[in-house]
């Protein structure tokens, strides 16, 4: 079971780094979290952003993912559910006075679940990741090496693991270039405003995707 070559972990791990370093909403998320809070609202934003794509794992390993590929309804729902989400965060953001840069690490470490939820949300309602997934995995399906939905399933875990040594040192450095900025209102306004219109920007860019 699962007997793959080389060529083809080699093959599959590029893929999936390429695919972790695309930008999109939730590398947004997870630098624009960071650069807000610290390295534990990056953290906190990448774990629900993990947790969002191990649910489109599951679902494209059980096939449900069919049906938002199938069903014109159910992805128009999905996608403007998301794209929904996408600018209410940005317009929080936009209509911010700049204070969430200047929160101590008290009330960051504090707000960690409800950061991890807003990533679960942006990771889930991305009905581009569920697409993605169903046509990218079926790539790497190989005859006689396991069940499909195991292989399936095997192959979208590996995308989180590669995530796993690719975002953390993201996090990282987007805290140390903003550890000085965080501490200007003037710059922390700017930030948010910035950061606003990005979101905005994405989740127009979802509603106006087809698939």
């Amino acid at each position: 079971m699962f007997d793959y070559t080389l060529l083809h972990w080699t093959t599959f791990l590029i893929a999936a780094a390429l695919l972790n370093l695309s930008p999109g909403p939730d590398i947004a998320f997870i630098l624009g979290q960071t650069v807000r809070g610290g390295r534990w609202a990056g953290f906190a934003a990448m774990f629900g952003i993990w947790s969002g794509a191990f649910g489109h794992v599951l679902m494209a390993a059980a096939g449900l993912s069919v049906v938002l590929a199938s069903s014109a309804v159910a992805f128009s729902v999905v996608k403007w559910a998301g794209a929904a989400y996408l600018i209410w965060l940005g317009i929080k953001a936009l209509r911010s006075d700049g204070g969430s840069f200047v929160s101590e690490g008290g009330a960051v470490r504090a707000s960690f679940g409800r950061i991890y939820q807003q990533g679960l949300m942006v990771g889930l309602l991305n009905p581009k990741v569920a697409l993605f997934f169903l046509a990218f995995l079926p790539q790497f399906v190989v005859d006689g090496a396991g069940p499909v939905w195991a292989q399936l399933f095997l192959h979208g875990f590996m995308i989180i693991v590669v995530a796993g040594f690719i975002e953390p040192p993201l996090v990282l450095l987007g805290e140390k270039l903003t550890t000085r900025l965080r501490n200007s209102p003037s710059i922390g306004l700017w930030m948010d405003r910035t950061l606003g219109g990005i979101f905005v920007a994405l989740g127009i860019r979802l509603a106006l995707e087809e698939r």
